[in-house]
């Protein structure tokens, strides 16, 4: 594997063999939160602690700027394929009020996420918790995945949302209806 400009909590990662990170790609299996830099000055944020894996399968490959943040566990498998500039993380910054700021308010909405088998994940994608991408999908450039993407479907947009599966009958793209 070619090292990535951060590796954070190298013990909790899995890596195969084959793995390419281009360039600037942060793996972050995060312990603690906050971070000295996101602690509040008086000392009212919040202290979270965490037990994070990063799995990457053999043969995954990310042209540049993957970031990879974990607080529980994010499985990424074999052959998968990322383009520049994605963000993968299985929790959020917390909201719970609208009268702190953001960053002292902790970590939340925390669930696995699964990246299956040969997936293609496209230009500037967020990935949020909780998501299951199936094998062999197709995740379009600037897409938002909030919710769970089926095997051999092609999946665009904010929010994301499939937009043509893979027939087998056939062996082509279908179209997949608004209602679908």
């Amino acid at each position: 594997m070619l090292a990535p400009r951060v590796v954070k909590n190298p013990d909790r990662m899995f890596v195969g063999t084959g793995v390419k990170l281009g360039p600037n790609s942060e793996l972050k299996a995060t312990t603690t939160f906050p971070g000295p830099w996101l602690r509040h000055p008086d000392g009212s944020h919040v202290d979270q602690v965490f037990d994070p894996v990063i799995r990457i399968g053999d043969r995954v490959t990310a042209t540049a700027s993957l970031q990879v943040v974990a607080f529980h566990e994010i499985v990424i498998e074999d052959d998968v394929m990322f383009a520049a500039n994605v963000f993968v993380s299985d929790g959020m910054h917390g909201v719970s009020t609208g009268e702190t700021a953001y960053k002292y308010q902790g970590i939340s909405n925390i669930a696995p996420i699964r990246i299956g088998r040969g997936s293609w994940i496209g230009q500037n994608v967020v990935v949020l918790p909780g998501v299951t991408i199936g094998e062999l999908a197709v995740i379009g450039a600037n897409s938002v995945v909030t919710r769970d993407v089926p095997p051999q479907s092609i999946a665009v947009g904010a929010p994301a949302r499939v937009v043509k599966r893979w027939d087998l009958t056939s062996q082509t793209w279908v179209s997949v209806g608004k209602d679908d």
